[in-house]
């Protein structure tokens, strides 16, 4: 007996011209993950940049408080003493390499690329701000580097610059070799 909805056909724009639905759904697996990881570091990066504390050597909200805060409890102190030597340059690199890693990830530009920078900027802070967390799950950047693993991994298959410039070489490829 059916029930008036077959879950066995898509139309062409769906399943890619012929794919297994299934087929398609992998390839779009990652889509949701890259635009929220974009976004979300996109916001990160211009909420350091637009906020007159942040960008600070001292005060309440500073980038210095906050890392002198943290670097007792921190994994590597050592890292944080780094980012005190110039807390507001520690500061703008953050906020611009947030924003990079956010358009790159966005856009699909060099994904792979923004997406191990993403996992760095997140094994850092997990490593140095989060890490005195407990339970560990309470903090928030470790769970944000497994998040960009799947991106370095498997890149931006759809949707991106790279696809496009991935299947423009390849008809380039093609016509060279009639």
């Amino acid at each position: 007996m059916t029930h008036g909805m077959r879950t066995d056909t898509y139309p062409p724009y769906l399943d890619g011209g012929g794919r297994d639905w299934r087929d398609t759904a992998t390839r779009y697996a990652l889509l949701p993950l890259r635009i929220f990881l974009g976004v979300t570091f996109i916001y990160a990066g211009l909420d350091k940049l637009t906020d007159g504390a942040f960008l600070k050597d001292s005060g309440a909200g500073s980038i210095g408080d906050t890392m002198r805060a943290v670097r007792d409890s921190s994994a590597i102190p050592a890292l944080v003493d780094m980012a005190l030597k110039s807390p507001v340059g520690f500061g703008y690199a953050m906020a611009f390499g947030e924003l990079a890693v956010g358009i790159g990830t966005l856009l699909g530009v060099l994904t792979r690329l923004a997406a191990l920078g993403g996992a760095l900027i997140s094994l850092s802070l997990w490593l140095t701000v989060s890490w005195a967390s407990d339970p560990y799950y309470y903090g928030n950047d470790l769970a944000y580097l497994m998040a960009w693993l799947p991106l370095v991994l498997a890149g931006a298959p759809v949707l991106s610059l790279d696809a496009a410039w991935r299947s423009r070489r390849r008809r380039r490829a093609g016509t060279l070799a009639r």
